[in-house]
């Protein structure tokens, strides 16, 4: 796929997109680009992490809300909400902020960013787009007693234990994946788009996986639609995609150009990368697609139009090009 970027009648720059979208045995629906070349699945990888957890039993054991269940899969935008929801979760599991080891940064939501430096406060790790993700994983550490004070490290039991979880949902082996370290400092594997497109694809049927793991991503799938707004923020593409198909997609992105989405209704995966890790190129890219493969109608994605083919803008605020996707 090629997302253009325009400018008047010319076309400005142009984003190369690799993607690929898979059912549930793995057979491919469609393909665009080099789909077997690994790539880190950075923050797309966060619905299995966070149903690694509930597989351990975190949600019973803690009595997590499917509010905090979707924050833990997201990749939140700082606002109120998700700073409270991240916190209750701390609350819960009888951690505190200081147990987080993901950074610290300002929220990316501005007028939540605007609203700490007018109160004089600087931001604390709870703030972190990562922070409920870390929770989580807090969450998992105590729930099998391994240390937390390690859980960054690739060989403490609850990364083992998410690793594991990650490389079943497709087909692979742990041990043979490239890791990374994210952004947020945990370890982060590369698969190709055609394995996490299978991944994805389970996280829609719920199928070729065993029970407990089924069970785990119908937790996760579920708080995710019923909470869109946690997964990113008000306004943003993954919560307003899930808003607009209520039910019938969970979406996440990542970093670098990444996304994944489990399109429910049509019983698919999806897996895309913008080669050059431009963000832009993400949401006219997904949505030309998942409208070629049936998964979004006319009507939900004339709703996500900002998204879909989003105007370029000059300084004075007029309208100057935009971007558009070629599947």
């Amino acid at each position: 796929m090629i997302v253009e970027v325009t400018r008047g009648d010319l076309v400005e720059s142009v984003h190369h997109v690799a993607a690929c979208a898979v059912g549930a045995g793995g057979e491919i629906a469609f393909a665009s680009g080099e789909i077997e070349v690994p790539v880190y699945l950075r923050s797309a990888a966060k619905p299995f992490i966070a149903a690694a957890a509930i597989e351990a039993g975190v949600r019973e054991r803690f009595g997590l809300e499917p509010r905090e269940i979707a924050v833990m899969a997201a990749s939140h935008f700082g606002e109120p909400f998700h700073v409270e929801a991240v916190t209750s979760i701390l609350r819960k599991i009888g951690a505190g902020e200081a147990a987080l080891q993901c950074g610290v940064h300002y929220p990316y939501d501005e007028s939540s960013a605007h609203a700490l430096i007018r109160e004089g406060r600087a931001p604390s790790p709870v703030f972190n787009n990562c922070s409920g993700k870390h929770a989580g994983i807090l969450a998992l550490c105590k729930a099998i007693g391994c240390d937390s004070s390690t859980y960054l490290d690739p060989s403490n039991p609850a990364q083992r234990r998410i690793l594991d979880f990650c490389a079943r949902m497709s087909d692979e082996d742990p041990h043979e994946w490239p890791l990374g370290v994210d952004g947020c400092g945990i370890p982060v594997y590369a698969t190709s788009l055609r394995r996490a497109a299978l991944a994805f694809a389970r996280l829609a049927t719920l199928q070729g996986i065993g029970e407990a793991d089924a069970a785990a991503l119908r937790v996760v799938r579920e708080a995710m639609v019923e909470y869109p707004q946690y997964v990113a923020g008000t306004g943003q593409f993954d919560s307003e995609l899930m808003r607009v198909a209520p039910g019938a997609i969970a979406c996440k992105g990542g970093a670098e150009g990444i996304h994944g989405v489990a399109a429910v209704e049509r019983g698919l995966g999806y897996a895309s990368k913008v080669w050059d890790g431009a963000g832009r190129a993400r949401g006219p890219a997904t949505i030309a697609a998942l409208r070629h493969l049936g998964a979004l109608d006319e009507r939900r994605a004339s709703e996500l139009a900002r998204f879909g083919t989003p105007i370029v803008y000059n300084r004075a605020g007029r309208p100057v090009g935009e971007i558009r996707c070629r599947v």
